[in-house]
Formats: structure tokens, C-alpha cells, sequence
């Protein structure tokens, strides 16, 4: 119940739809049940017992909002009907009321339904939004602990399903009680003893219904993270489909796809046999009282023990009929939302995720840099594992500081921390003195740009990749495009910069996507660069090109450099040798290379070497 009402609380605010729906619907069970009531003078035309109905008052009666007064005044132009028209007048008559009663209700019926599927957009709309705010929220750490696939099936699966599941059953949650609960107000004006006798199988029903919607609830949170599986194995296979076609591993994949397919099906189908079974049962349950009501009710009309007429009692009989219908839909609606509400509790358990970086109360803007960057102490750990220990660093405005190593020595980890994708365990970051945990999340990253080994790109244009985010004019995006070595090849494509690229510039080669990433990061203009292995995984003419793009970039700015080929860092203004999350040495490349038995000097002499052969 708890999920259910959270994932209300998106239809806020309430009386914009609430009181109307409300109105609506009432009006739709009233003209409803009126349908029904016209039965019993139908009956007593047909009959032939007009003449002696003691329904039929002698005058108008007086208004009152009250059951009362819309039978008693119809009941009074029946009579009139009948006194001018005769039978076949009063019998068109109760037709015509018929058709018109029936007209009203499915005209406020639609009506509702039409307030209803606004309500559904705005709670679903409100859902997913507030779904991808906080996943652009969460730190890098959250996404490298969990499938991508799975994050993929809560904001697509599991929404539909709230939108299915729950959200469409609230019509049958408010409808159906206020249905129920009027047909039974009418029952109990027409035969209170009857009524009575009807409720007692209610409690029973309602008992299995539960135990019912209690093991649907197990079935589909099995059910959904089956599917999260799946779709990550399809994520899987659609990013690493040329690995698997080169390793003959076709099979090897489907036999893991057919695995989650068939649980999810499994599941899947014992969840319809479970829920399709809340229907008949309650189908039956509700036929076996109206044939108990039959035996009792027709006994004592029968044997003279009952004030009922032989119309009225038809009449209660077809009236109570009429109570089955809301009855099984309001128990479907019970099983349905179950699988609905698991999916509600997988979106909810994201949402409600506090991301660990986030900006202070009273966070302060970082000014301008305009002197020197500080590691005072850093530590860092992930979870229970210590990866940077005791850090020392300070970067000059406008020098190159570069970090060397092994891999796993901490050296992006340190990178990371700069643009807060991380704060530290211990120490602090200063820029210009100001600890970046007491600055805003913006305007600390406003001042940095970042290239990285892997070029992220989006599947649209090449001027909107590099124009991204920012207001610059197509003659800027030119410019950028040629500091980076890129206006070239990009004048080159079949639509010059309003060509496509492709799902993460698939259609580009590395150091074209490389040089994009230049550029978009150039246009940015930051005084702050990170640059993470910009070169490491091209060829020697794309390492070429792009490297002159980085210099260019490098111009004028404060620059951290992490680089495994020592090359393309020799001309940085101070090198940082990390290993195992410390600073084993620092200084130029001259210096270090002199340095006997150093870390870097048999780093600098393995690539040399490797560069030989």
C-alpha cells in the first residue's frame, strides 16, 4: 500500500482532478443503476399488473436529492403514461428512459476515463523524470556496480508496467468500491434480509483473494529481475557483438540469452495462472450466491413470507447480478497491480538512492581560478580498499602536470577526484584555497574540460557533438574544428558537420572521434584540462595529429596529463610517478631520466626498448 500511494503522490496536485472524477463517476454508477431499477416497471407492463402497482403516487412529489424522490417521480409520470397512453404507451415510455439513462451513463463514463488518462500521463510522466534526474544525480561508482541492462528495464519495463498495472486499475480502486457499495445501498431499500443473506460468502472470497494477490507479489519481483538480466544480456551482446562473432561465440551467448528467456517466461506464465485465477473465482463465488439468493429469495415469495412482488424480486435478482461485475473487476485489479507495484518498488529503490557527491547547504560558487590547484593529504578508498594514500601535489596555473605509472597506481582515480566524480576519504582538493566540497558541483566542473582514452559521442550530428552544451555560433564550431585537426575529415563526410556518427560515432575512426572530443573540448574554452590517456589507443599518424590538436588545447591552460607513453609527456613542466596510490617521484623529464634505479628511468628504458624492436 505504501508503494501504491508514493506512486499517487505524482498525480498531485489532487484537486485538480479528484473532486470532478468523483462527481463523474457517481453519475455514471447512479444512471447505471437507474438502468436496472426500470426493470421492475418493465416487468409489471408486461405482466400486465400496472393497474395495482402501489408505487405509482397520486401526485408530484417534492424535490430532495434522494433515491427516493427519482423513483417516486418517475414512478408518477409512469402513471401519467399509463392513464393517457395505456400499456404499449408506458411500455415505449420505460424503453425510451431506458436508452436515455444508458446514454448518460456512458456519457459520464467516457467522460471520467477521459480525466483518468490525464492523470495516468502526468503520474508516468512525473515517474520517469524524476527516474533520469536522479540517475544524471548518482556517482560513476553507482553505474559501475550495476547493469546497464537492468538500469535499461526500470525505465522502460518497469514504468509500462506501473502504468499497466497500476495506474490503470485507478479506476477500477475508486470506481468499483463506489459501484458496489450504491448497488448494495439499492439492495438493502429493496430487501434488507436478502442482502444480508448475500454478504456472507464475502469475507471468505475476499480471504482467497488475498492469499491470491500475496503470491502474485513473490512471482513478479522474480519476474522483473529475470527481465533486467535479459535486456543486460542484450546490452552485452549488441556492444560486444564483433568480439563474439570473432571468437565463434555465437552460440556460447544465445545459450545465456535462452537461459533468462526461459525463466522469464516461466515466470511470466505462472504469474498469468495465478492472476487469471483471481477472475473465475470470484465469478464463481458470485453466481453461487445468486443462485443461493434464487432457493431463498423465491422460497419465500413462493410460500407467501415475503413482501416482494414477483417483478421486484426478478428485478433484485438481476439488480444483485449486476454487483458481480465490479466484484470481478475489483479483484483483477487487485491481482493486476501486484506485478505493477514490484516494478513501482524497483523504480522507487532508484529514486530514492541519496547520491553521495552533492552539493553542501549554502554551497558556494568557485571563483575564476586564477592561482594554483592543492592536493593537501588526499586519501581515497573504494568501499573497504585503500587506492591513494597521503597525496601531496600542487599544479601552477598554466603548467602541464603530468601522472606516470603502473596501471592500478591511482593515476585516474586522482583525475576523477579533481571534477568531483569522487570526493576524497580524507584531505582536500583547493583550488585557489577554496576546499571544492564547499563549492557547487557546477560551477567547480564549469572551469574543467576532460578528454579521456574512450571518445564519448552521442548518435547525432558532428556540430552537435561539438557544439554540446554550449551557445556557439557555427563559425565558432569551425574554428574549434580546425585547432583539433578535424574540419578535414569532417568537410570530407557525406554531409560535412551535419553528418550522423552513429551510436557512439561508431561510424568514425578512433582518432577521428578523438579529435571531435578535442574540439568539442576546445569550444568549451576551460582554464582547467584533464587529459586521460588521450593517445593511448591510436595508431602512429592519428597520435600524430591528435597530439598536435592537444598541444594546441594545451596552450594557456592548466593541463593534467595522464599518459602511459612517457613521449607525450616529456615536455610537461613537472611528471608524478604514482605506484600503489603514492608519489614515489616527481620532477621534469630530465631530471627523472637521470635518476638511478628510479621508477620512471626503468619505465622510460622499457618503452625505449619496446620502441626498438
Amino acid at each position: 500500500m505504501k508503494t501504491y500511494l508514493r506512486i499517487l503522490q505524482y498525480a498531485r496536485p489532487f484537486a485538480s482532478f479528484l473532486p470532478l472524477y468523483f462527481v463523474l463517476t457517481i453519475l455514471t454508477i447512479v444512471f447505471s443503476i437507474f438502468n436496472f431499477t426500470l426493470i421492475v416497471p418493465l416487468l409489471n407492463v408486461l405482466f400486465n399488473q400496472t393497474e395495482t402497482a402501489t408505487e405509482i403516487p397520486k401526485s408530484l412529489p417534492g424535490f430532495s436529492l434522494s433515491a427516493r424522490f427519482i423513483t417516486d417521480a418517475f414512478y408518477y409520470y409512469f402513471g401519467q403514461v399509463i392513464d393517457a397512453y395505456g400499456r404499449m404507451g408506458a411500455l415505449s415510455f420505460v424503453c425510451g428512459a431506458v436508452v436515455v439513462s444508458v446514454f448518460f451513463s456512458n456519457l459520464f463514463r467516457y467522460l471520467s476515463l477521459r480525466l483518468i488518462a490525464k492523470v495516468r500521463a502526468r503520474v508516468i510522466r512525473g515517474l520517469r523524470l524524476d527516474l533520469y534526474q536522479r540517475m544524471l544525480q548518482l556517482p560513476l561508482s553507482f553505474f559501475s556496480g550495476e547493469r546497464k541492462g537492468d538500469l535499461m528495464s526500470r525505465f522502460t519495463s518497469d514504468v509500462q508496467e506501473v502504468e499497466t498495472s497500476v495506474v490503470n486499475t485507478l479506476t477500477g480502486v475508486i470506481r468499483d468500491p463506489l459501484t458496489i457499495i450504491f448497488y448494495f445501498v439499492v439492495l438493502f431499500t429493496i430487501s434488507a434480509k436478502l442482502t444480508l443473506f448475500s454478504l456472507v460468502l464475502l469475507p471468505i472470497s475476499g480471504g482467497i483473494i488475498a492469499t491470491v494477490s500475496k503470491r502474485l507479489r513473490r512471482q513478479a519481483k522474480q519476474s522483473q529481475q529475470t527481465l533486467g538480466t535479459m535486456l543486460s544480456v542484450i546490452d552485452e551482446t549488441l556492444g560486444g557483438v564483433r568480439v563474439i562473432k570473432a571468437f565463434n561465440a555465437q552460440q556460447y551467448i544465445l545459450g545465456k540469452f535462452m537461459a533468462q528467456n526461459d525463466q522469464y517466461a516461466r515466470t511470466s506464465r505462472n504469474i498469468d495462472n495465478t492472476r487469471d485465477l483471481a477472475s473465475p473465482f470470484s465469478e464463481f463465488a458470485g453466481v453461487s450466491v445468486v443462485a443461493g439468493l434464487l432457493y431463498f429469495g423465491g422460497s419465500l415469495v413462493l410460500g407467501g413470507e415475503s413482501d416482494l412482488t414477483a417483478a421486484k424480486f426478478i428485478g433484485y435478482i438481476i439488480l444483485f447480478s449486476q454487483v458481480l461485475t465490479p466484484a470481478k473487476a475489483l479483484s483483477s485489479s487487485f491481482g493486476n497491480i501486484q506485478r505493477g507495484l514490484v516494478a513501482g518498488e524497483r523504480v522507487l529503490s532508484i529514486i530514492d538512492i541519496e547520491p553521495a557527491i552533492r552539493d553542501r547547504p549554502n554551497a558556494a560558487v568557485l571563483p575564476p581560478f586564477e592561482r594554483e590547484i592543492e592536493f593537501q593529504n588526499l586519501q581515497f578508498s573504494y568501499g573497504e580498499t585503500p587506492v591513494l594514500y597521503d597525496i601531496n601535489l600542487t599544479i601552477r596555473k598554466g603548467s602541464t602536470v603530468a601522472l606516470v605509472g603502473s596501471s592500478g597506481g591511482g593515476k585516474s582515480t586522482l583525475a576523477d577526484l579533481l571534477p568531483r566524480f569522487y570526493d576524497p576519504s580524507a584531505g582536500q582538493i583547493l583550488i585557489d584555497g577554496h576546499d571544492l566540497r564547499g563549492c557547487t558541483l557546477h560551477s567547480v566542473r564549469d572551469q574543467m574540460g576532460i578528454v579521456t582514452q574512450e571518445s564519448i559521442l552521442f548518435n547525432d550530428t558532428i556540430f552537435n557533438n561539438i557544439r554540446f552544451n554550449t551557445q556557439a555560433t557555427e563559425a565558432e564550431v569551425v574554428e574549434a574544428a580546425r585547432i583539433a585537426n578535424a574540419h578535414e575529415f569532417i568537410v570530407a563526410s557525406p554531409d560535412g558537420y551535419q553528418t550522423v556518427i552513429g551510436d557512439r560515432g561508431s561510424r568514425l575512426s578512433g582518432g577521428q572521434r578523438q579529435r571531435l572530443s578535442i574540439a568539442r573540448a576546445i569550444l568549451r574554452n576551460p582554464p582547467i584540462l584533464i587529459l586521460d590517456e588521450a593517445t593511448s589507443a591510436l595508431d602512429t599518424e592519428s597520435e600524430k595529429l591528435v597530439q598536435e590538436a592537444l598541444q594546441r588545447l594545451m596552450q594557456n591552460r592548466t593541463s593534467l596529463v595522464i599518459a602511459h607513453r612517457l613521449s607525450t609527456v616529456q615536455h610537461a613542466d613537472e611528471i608524478v610517478v604514482l605506484q600503489h596510490g603514492r608519489i614515489v617521484e616527481r620532477g621534469t623529464h630530465a631530471e627523472l631520466v637521470q635518476r638511478p634505479g628510479g621508477v620512471y628511468q626503468r619505465l622510460s628504458s622499457m618503452q625505449t626498448n619496446a620502441a626498438l624492436v
